[in-house]
């Protein structure tokens, strides 16, 4: 990969993305408020570094809570794209399958991704591992990501875990690493 410039990419923050997916609701919801509110401040500070920012947004079919073209389907207003700022539709986990996102990055010589969004075992595990694989080197939000309970298991183990699993993971000379927002916003 050529090219160390970093870009700073939002993964599905869409105002329907937890509903009716998380039986503790109010606890979730009020989890999800505050990593968007992170996320809003780490654009609204890469925007004034002149370091691009990039969304991705899920594409659901018809009946789903993300329905593409719903209110629920777009992006949260916190987050909403700037003026010039590309939007990536997807239909997959993957943010680089079929969406034109890498051949953007490269074109910008990007290097560097610092990713945050929602949710974290679906998208979020699978847009940092084929980041990695396609030769980027990742920045994952330990803070700046979201999911639900799913099973037995609470959405604040999810997150831990992806946070340590993620964390170093490597392909070839490319890793992942994780690290909390505030060492972006200090």
């Amino acid at each position: 990969m050529s090219g160390n410039a970093t870009a700073l990419i939002i993964i599905d923050v869409q105002n329907n993305i937890l509903l009716g997916s998380d039986p503790r609701g109010v606890e979730t919801l009020a989890a999800l408020d505050a990593m968007v509110h992170r996320l809003a401040a780490l654009a609204d500070r890469a925007r004034a570094q002149g370091v691009p920012v990039i969304h991705v947004q899920h594409d659901g079919e018809a009946g789903h809570r993300l329905e593409k073209g719903s209110e629920g389907w777009k992006i949260r207003a916190e987050l909403g794209p700037a003026a010039g700022e590309p939007v990536f539709n997807k239909s997959a986990c993957d943010a680089f399958l079929g969406t034109g996102l890498e051949a953007l990055l490269r074109e910008r010589s990007i290097g560097h991704l610092i990713i945050g969004g929602c949710m974290t075992p679906y998208c979020i595990d699978t847009s940092v591992r084929s980041a990695v694989a396609h030769g980027f080197d990742v920045t994952l939000l330990a803070d700046g990501h979201m999911t639900c309970d799913i099973g037995a298991l609470r959405f604040e183990q999810i997150i831990a875990h992806h946070n340590q699993i993620l964390d170093g993971f490597p392909v070839g000379p490319h890793k992942a690493q994780v690290r909390p927002s505030a060492d972006f916003l200090a």
